[in-house]
Formats: structure tokens, C-alpha cells, sequence
């Protein structure tokens, strides 16, 4: 069994425990369980997730909602589950949960109408690490190469997606799409098994220092009209860059960026909601401390945002409350 299934078993165990020791208390006390979808344990969805979930069950005696973070493939694969109901809430690329919400590409048959966002995080870069001798110098070189976009079930392959559909390119030019899980991304780039890895990440990430550090690899800079037309056709995409100081790099790499946000469903429990809304804007301070990824995060950013869903109702009400929402 490996690292993430392991994790998985861990807090199943957890909430086992937790459930035995509700049975003493009053059917009254009415406890929750609150699954929240992340991705790869060596991503920053996960520790992430976890974070909010320490937060939230600081209060479980109290509000008798018990959170924990679940290890999953990443953005779609929360998508799929939160409709299903297999997850209360998620972390999502923004640009992912915009398609879903608004019945674009694989969702054009079924929009997720009921799709509620909760709170902003993070900004998250599209990063592209290439081999040095790989001769891709810019977006474009990018044609026919073995790309590797991450495990089935993350958002990555839909980014990429969008970039070829503005690219334009015909089949022939479309690039092989590779799912790799993110431990042996770096162990098939040095080895010429693809030719570069793309992924959609707020930084610092160790996934990119790893792949850096293990040959000569750099970042692939993403400018140009590509970029120009893709802000005009996805209003989620903003301009980025990758600051040279966190890898140690010449100059900081330009790149375009979307933003995770915690998602949920418009049926889940609005106590839940605002237990976990209360728990992240009025210990924000703290939250911000828990990873390098939010450090720079406002109250103002995470909930006055153009989100890619509708808030939640709940999650107005509780930041009404604290007198957070404009």
C-alpha cells in the first residue's frame, strides 16, 4: 500500500475512533463528518486541507463537526466526487470548477449547477520544468512532445487543454499527454521519458524543486499572444510570475495563473459551511502560518474575489458576521 493509501486508512481509523466516542454522547449532540478532497500527499492541496481541517475541529466539542482531509488525484476527480456526494467539500483549480459551474468542455452535457464556492486560497502558476537539452525554448516548441500532466483526476490535462484549443493546433501537433503520478515526474524527465512536466501550483512547491534539483532542468517562461488570447477568452486566468528567489533562478519566469478555491455543494449543511468558513477567516493569522502557499492571503482576497461558483449561502451569512464581506 502506498504513502496515499496509508494516509487514507490513517483517518479512516480517526474517524472511526471519533465515531465510538460520539455513541456517549446525546443523540442531541448531532456530530458531522466532513470530508475535504485535496490531491497527492506531496502536493499542496493536501497539506492544505489538512490545515483547514485543524482549524475547524478546534471547535469539535463544541459545534460537533468533525473534519478531515482526504487524499485524492486532484481538481476533477473533487469535482466528480462533491457532485456525487462521496465529498463534502474540495480543493479546485479555479478555471476547472469555472468549466464545471458553467457546463464548459467535458462538463458541456452536465453543468454542476449546484457547485458553491466557500473561499479563495491561494494563486496557483502554470509551471512548466524542462529538460535542458529538450530544445523547447517557448510554448510553441511544445508540439508533438511527451508532456506529462499529472495522475488522472487533476486539473492540469484541462489547462492544457484550453492552451492547445487557443493554440489552434491540428492532431498532428497536438502533444502526447502522459499521466504520471508526481514521485517519478522527476526520475521520467531526467531520463528522457518526457520531455517536460507541467503542473498548476502555488509556489514554493517541492514538486519543483525536486524536479529542478534532480538534472538539468529549468522553467519554461510563457509569454506572447498565446497568453494575450487566453486572458480574453477565460476571464480566471490572470498574468504570473515564478519569483527567481524561491529556486534560485537568474530572473523571475512569467507565467499566467488561476486560484484554488474550497469548494462545496448548494445542498451541504450550512452549519458545516460556516463552521468551516468561521474556522479559516477568524483564525486567518494562524492559517497563514501553517504553509509557505498562505502566507500572503487576505481576508479581502479570499471572500471579495470574483469566485468561479457562487458562495455559498452560509458562507455569506458567517462572513456577514465577522464583518469580513463587503
Amino acid at each position: 500500500m502506498g504513502r496515499a493509501g496509508l494516509m487514507n486508512v490513517f483517518w479512516k481509523v480517526v474517524l472511526l475512533l471519533f465515531s465510538i466516542a460520539m455513541l456517549v454522547l446525546p443523540a442531541s449532540a448531532n456530530p458531522v463528518f466532513a470530508s475535504i478532497g485535496t490531491g497527492q500527499l506531496n502536493g499542496i492541496y493536501y497539506p492544505v486541507g489538512r490545515a483547514i481541517c485543524e482549524l475547524a475541529n478546534q471547535r469539535t466539542g463544541v459545534d460537533r463537526v468533525f473534519c478531515s482531509a482526504e487524499v485524492t488525484p486532484g481538481s476533477l476527480y473533487n469535482l466528480e466526487a462533491i457532485q456525487s456526494g462521496e465529498l463534502e467539500f474540495g480543493i479546485v483549480q479555479s478555471d476547472a470548477a469555472f468549466a464545471a459551474y458553467n457546463g464548459k468542455g467535458d462538463w458541456a452535457d452536465k453543468p454542476a449547477t449546484n457547485l458553491r464556492s466557500v473561499f479563495g486560497l491561494y494563486s496557483e502558476v502554470f509551471t512548466i520544468v524542462v529538460r535542458g537539452d529538450s530544445g523547447i525554448r517557448e510554448l510553441t516548441d511544445l508540439a508533438g512532445k511527451r508532456l506529462n500532466v499529472g495522475k488522472g483526476g487533476s486539473g492540469v490535462r484541462g489547462t492544457w487543454e484550453t492552451i492547445e484549443t487557443e493554440l489552434g493546433w491540428d492532431e498532428a501537433h497536438r502533444a502526447r499527454l502522459i499521466e504520471l503520478p508526481a514521485d517519478v515526474s522527476a526520475r521520467a524527465l531526467c531520463r528522457g521519458e518526457v520531455d517536460a512536466n507541467l503542473l498548476v501550483v502555488g509556489h514554493p512547491s517541492d514538486q519543483v524543486r525536486t524536479q529542478l534539483s534532480a538534472c538539468n532542468a529549468s522553467l519554461l517562461a510563457i509569454t506572447g499572444p498565446i497568453v494575450d488570447k487566453l486572458f480574453k477568452n477565460a476571464p480566471y486566468y490572470y498574468f504570473s510570475e515564478i519569483p527567481a528567489e524561491l529556486y534560485g533562478l537568474r530572473s523571475a519566469v512569467p507565467s499566467f495563473g488561476v486560484r484554488a478555491v474550497l469548494m462545496t455543494s448548494a445542498t451541504m449543511d450550512p452549519r458545516v459551511v460556516a463552521v468551516v468558513a468561521k474556522a479559516i477567516i477568524a483564525h486567518l493569522s494562524e492559517f497563514q502560518s501553517m504553509h509557505p502557499a498562505l502566507s500572503r492571503l487576505t481576508i479581502d482576497g479570499m471572500i471579495n474575489s470574483g469566485f468561479p461558483a457562487p458562495l455559498h449561502p452560509a458562507a455569506i451569512e458567517a462572513y456577514q458576521e465577522l464583518g469580513s464581506l463587503r
